[in-house]
């Protein structure tokens, strides 16, 4: 049997929206796969920290993060792409400057802008990072501040245009819809950690597989040949992918690997 690499975004896809919570199924056919010789590794936009206990649990050869800009596998550290202290003190200045709203993501650590209260999305956002035990008083004026991607919020109040053209000399931006956005430097997506782990398995482009569900997926999605969407995904994926699987709590991810003889 071809050894095959297998890559899965997280949410929506491994874990529901909302509740999160991994199918029973998900996570037996995760194990199946490994069991069968193939590699398995998260992709996500996620940086390191925040792929949780849980996720980990399941069982995986490795992890592709903050959209390509981290790369562990077998617990060993394989890429890391921060940005420089000065690069990230500067975006916050141009964050505030333009009025958007957003959150600044490292390998170990969040940051908010505490000189504003957290509203809507943000704030659930930090209420369940703070659940989770993790420290959200980390802010934007810490002088340590250190991040590798973040995503924004497009408010009524923002001057974003001026801020996309600041950005996008060095920034690819992933449009996630509800004027919500997620901005990685240029050079790094779900597809570039594809790419790395290729090469450093020496595995062919036709023996990688992605799944995902949303449309910071669409790199990884379009680079392999075996690209899969979820049934729940956002539909603009769908003419994307070489084919359509169940919701994922209609067993999607079982239903995938079969389909394509994985497990």
């Amino acid at each position: 049997m071809n050894r095959n690499m297998i890559f899965f975004d997280i949410d929506g896809t491994i874990i529901t929206e909302g509740t999160h919570i991994c199918p029973k199924s998900t996570e037996n056919s995760i194990k199946k796969a490994r069991e069968n010789g193939h590699l398995v590794f998260i992709n996500t936009g996620r940086t390191f920290f925040n792929v949780t206990e849980d996720i980990r649990s399941i069982g995986f050869d490795g992890y592709v993060c903050g959209c390509g800009t981290y790369i562990n596998y077998n617990d060993k550290e394989l890429l890391y792409k921060s940005l420089e202290r000065e690069k990230c003190i500067e975006i916050v200045q141009k964050l505030r400057e333009y009025r958007v709203n957003a959150l600044c993501e490292g390998l170990n650590d969040v940051f908010f802008d505490n000189r504003r209260p957290s509203i809507g999305h943000l704030a659930r956002i930090k209420a369940q990072f703070g659940a989770q035990g993790f420290d959200v008083s980390k802010s934007w004026d810490d002088p340590e501040i250190s991040f590798d991607k973040f995503v924004v919020w497009k408010e009524e109040s923002s001057d974003f245009e001026k801020f996309y053209s600041y950005i996008i000399e060095e920034f690819d931006y992933i449009d996630r819809g509800n004027n919500f956005g997620e901005v990685v430097p240029k050079g790094y997506s779900k597809a570039t950690g594809i790419k790395f782990l290729q090469e450093y398995f020496d595995i062919p482009l036709e023996n990688c597989y992605a799944i995902g569900d949303s449309t910071n997926d669409l790199p990884m999605l379009e680079y392999v040949p075996n690209s899969v969407a979820m049934g729940n995904s956002t539909p603009i994926l769908f003419d994307s992918v070489d084919f359509v699987t169940k919701h994922i709590e209609e067993d999607g991810i079982e239903h995938a690997l079969k389909h394509y003889g994985i497990i």
